[in-house]
């Protein structure tokens, strides 16, 4: 169902700090334009811990009506209270997304049945497709192999975005989920050996940039033509160092503005980053042949 490369996009915000929805439209349609597999729209590269929950359906509802239906969006609608992850993915469902991702609840750190019924919950009530997210890094606790393959056993529980950054834990799911059940990666430079593991595909920060590398990348993996994965995979790996070089979306939102696609604005405690950061991402930038 997940096949291939779907941007966690960027929120481009004015420099009064709403959001640029003319910004927002056409970053949507140079995705489309360049091939891309799918949105992801709202998550945390979305900014999504400092836009309100009305602002969140928001930019739900632009991207879905900018995309429509060329491509499948992903909307980012979870929390880590349960009721208000279902309020939102109502909306995104009225909307026309074709699928939520939802975070593991942060901060409470639920237990492995807390994990399973939250979920569920949400896709019982919800109204779409459930992509799982897995990011303990940001989260501060683990979905385990055990409780993901229990989601997994759900008919609306399709995928997980895996960003545990453990390739045992995702060796061992691959291995043994279902069929039906996609396996993403979330790291942009973890994707080549993900998708050579049985995934098939990656939600990309990198892609905001680059969709079409990232798209070929991915095909490539695919098409079972690793040798050819791999000279691009190391091509653009200074780049997946480079957009983490700081909190993710600070730098590929950086980068975003030298391509004139955002302003560098940014909703605090985010902030931009210090000048020897930013001639170091742009040196990348420049040497890639991103920036010209």
């Amino acid at each position: 169902m997940f096949k291939g490369v779907y941007t966690a996009l960027i929120t481009p915000f004015n420099k009064d700090g709403s959001i640029d929805v003319e910004a927002l439209k056409d970053l949507v349609e140079f995705q489309i334009e360049e091939g891309i597999s799918g949105l992801v729209p709202v998550g945390t590269t979305g900014e999504s811990p400092t836009v309100s929950h009305e602002e969140n359906v928001k930019v739900v509802q632009i991207v879905v009506e900018q995309a429509k239906k060329r491509v499948p969006v992903i909307a980012g609608t979870g929390s880590n209270c349960t009721s208000e992850a279902i309020n939102m993915t109502k909306a995104a469902f009225q909307i026309g997304a074709d699928a939520t991702l939802q975070v593991a609840p942060y901060y409470n750190k639920p237990s492995s049945e807390g994990f399973y019924r939250h979920f569920t919950t949400i896709a019982d009530e919800g109204g779409l497709p459930v992509m799982v997210y897995n990011i303990p890094g940001r989260t501060g606790k683990n979905i385990d192999n055990e409780t993901m393959l229990r989601l997994a056993a759900h008919p609306k529980i399709v995928a997980v975005k895996e960003a545990s950054g453990d390739m045992a834990q995702v060796m061992d799911l691959c291995r043994r989920k279902p069929k039906d059940f996609d396996v993403l990666s979330g790291d942009d430079n973890l994707g080549l050996p993900i998708i050579a593991l049985g995934g098939v595909g990656i939600v990309s920060v990198a892609s905001n940039a680059i969709p079409k590398q990232m798209e070929q990348l991915v095909r490539l993996c695919l098409e079972n033509k690793y040798e050819e994965a791999r000279e691009l995979h190391y091509r653009l790996l200074p780049f997946f160092k480079a957009i983490f070089i700081e909190t993710n979306p600070i730098p590929i939102k950086y980068v975003m503005h030298l391509l004139g696609r955002c302003t560098e604005t940014y909703r605090l405690p985010l902030c931009p980053m210090d000048e020897g950061k930013k001639e170091q991402v742009k040196k990348v930038v420049k040497d890639l042949g991103i920036l010209r």
